[in-house]
């Protein structure tokens, strides 16, 4: 289903705080100190209800390129190494962001070759119920069993496997790379901060979190 989901990831300099969970402050979103290419040790397994995939992680070199980041990340794992730059162009993204997953999938199925790869799903509820997570579980599964990573836009403050919470008030873009427990928890490569560059998050927690916006999967 595609999303008609518009609503802009509101991102702003002012008011950053670091935190325990990276950095965020009241309606901040994805700033992360600009660096160089960055390789987590994510390998590429599967077996027993698991799968995670090779992310060639890059972190944002500004606090507005979330999207393009997590789509530049999300693509690494197909071994496709674009240029940030280039995504954000191709996005229209500017100092106000990335505006919906709409202006992600079509970069995506471009990138991948494949004009039907990617679909965007809105979970268009302040919360999502249970057939919304069950559908998301569904797709990150299918997706990188497939070898592909979803793209999730999500807003608000989500608490990760290990007690960590990650505050993004006006919005951001994170990567979906692998799974467990057949999909009831999955690993997660975000760009904003290095130093958490991948956590690992429950299905319910990141339905919610993508809750009023939507995701890239295919």
């Amino acid at each position: 289903m595609a999303t008609t989901l518009l609503r802009k990831t509101v991102l702003t300099a002012a008011g950053i705080a670091a935190t325990t969970a990276g950095i965020a402050g009241p309606a901040i979103a994805a700033h992360a100190t600009p660096t160089g290419n960055t390789t987590t040790a994510v390998a590429d397994r599967k077996g027993h209800g698991e799968r995670e995939l090779d992310v060639r992680y890059e972190a944002q070199p500004n606090f507005y390129f979330c999207g393009p980041a997590a789509a530049r990340n999300a693509l690494s794992v197909q071994g496709k190494n674009i240029d940030v730059h280039a995504m954000a162009r191709e996005m229209g993204t500017t100092e106000a962001g990335t505006n919906s997953i709409n202006d992600i999938t079509p970069v995506l199925n471009k990138e991948t070759g494949a004009s039907n790869a990617y679909k965007s799903v809105e979970i268009s509820t302040p919360k999502a119920d249970d057939k919304q997570t069950d559908a998301l579980r569904a797709d990150v599964v299918k997706t990188v069993d497939a070898g592909r990573a979803v793209v999730a836009n999500i807003a608000g403050t989500a608490t990760d496997t290990d007690g960590t919470t990650h505050s993004f008030e006006g919005g951001h873009y994170i990567s979906v790379i692998g799974y467990r427990d057949n999909g009831h928890t999955v690993t997660i490569a975000d760009s904003a901060n290095p130093n958490t560059a991948t956590y690992r998050m429950n299905i319910d927690n990141l339905a919610d979190w993508i809750a009023t916006r939507g995701y890239s999967t295919s």
